[in-house]
């Protein structure tokens, strides 16, 4: 009969962490790297260690013998493979294939049930908005009510499953009377898929934004964007200054009394040029080119 994993592989969200876990399970029992390496057909005998340690990837094929060696069978061993794939993949689109794939399987879906809560929330813009139109005074806790009121309005059943994700991520709970209610708690998600669900957060709203060019008057609207010329060691301090606005609108939607529309801000700041070598390039005090449509 098959050897079979001592820990569930479907837990895990890091492939090296998983080996790491893997081997301290078995150790007590005499195992060791060079038992492992035995295992699974490798020559060195500390290859293991310098896997779990990222001093080597794993490549496809090397992934399926690694599998094996643990005792991973069927859907184990293919997501073990799809999790290799993971930690190797170059760019986020790479990475959100493989964890849609990932996301594919049963055992995944039971496993991490509150990760996939956060790839939903962070994937569609809807779940923000409606967190914080609970807050509304004439908010009412009904799934064609809470769509409709949206913009744009999203289908009653897509408003019924983001209520649900939201208390099972405790951004909402019920009072002593049942009612829903915003919390202080803070969306924050694994190391693993961290970069992966906020890119997909920053994509879904500056899709918003560009939608919101056709679907909203300009009155009700600014759009605006600056292109500036300053010092390559500038980006620190407009970066510092952004998160200080970024306060100050918090505490003053804090202060807010009756607030009964939810509205969305976006503040992106990137580089168009490569910075020159020289630091003595010119500075703020150069004017760049303005364009907004601000009434």
């Amino acid at each position: 009969m098959a050897r079979r994993s001592v820990i569930d592989v479907f837990r895990y969200l890091d492939y090296r962490r998983y080996l790491a876990d893997y081997y301290q399970a078995r150790k007590p029992r005499g195992f060791s790297y060079r038992v492992f390496s035995r295992a699974a057909g490798l020559k060195s005998p500390n290859y293991l260690k310098l896997v779990i340690d990222g001093e080597r990837n794993l490549t496809a094929a090397m992934a399926t013998r690694f599998a094996e060696a643990c005792g991973l069978h069927g859907e184990g061993a293919d997501y073990f493979r799809e999790l290799v794939q993971f930690d190797q993949a170059r760019d986020d689109a790479s990475r959100d294939a493989v964890y849609m794939r990932m996301a594919g399987f049963q055992r995944y879906r039971r496993a991490q049930r509150i990760e996939l809560a956060h790839a939903a929330y962070h994937a569609n813009w809807y779940m923000p908005a409606i967190r914080e139109l609970v807050g509304s005074p004439d908010f009412e806790e009904d799934a064609a009510w809470i769509a409709a009121r949206l913009l744009p309005a999203i289908q009653p059943r897509e408003a019924a499953r983001a209520v649900k994700l939201l208390l099972e991520l405790g951004l909402l709970e019920r009072d002593d009377d049942g009612v829903l209610q915003q919390t202080s708690a803070v969306v924050s998600t694994g190391p693993q898929t961290a970069s992966m669900h906020i890119g997909n957060y920053h994509r879904a709203m500056m899709q918003q934004a560009a939608d919101a060019i056709e679907r909203v008057p300009a009155w009700r609207r600014d759009l605006s964007s600056l292109t500036l010329r300053m010092r390559g060691d500038s980006m620190d301090r407009l970066k510092e200054r952004l998160t200080r606005f970024r306060r100050e609108l918090l505490e003053m939607e804090s202060e807010e009394v009756d607030a009964d529309q939810v509205l969305q801000l976006n503040l992106q700041l990137f580089p168009l040029t490569i910075s020159g070598a020289d630091e003595d390039t010119p500075s703020a005090r150069d004017a760049g080119t303005a364009e907004g449509d601000s009434p």
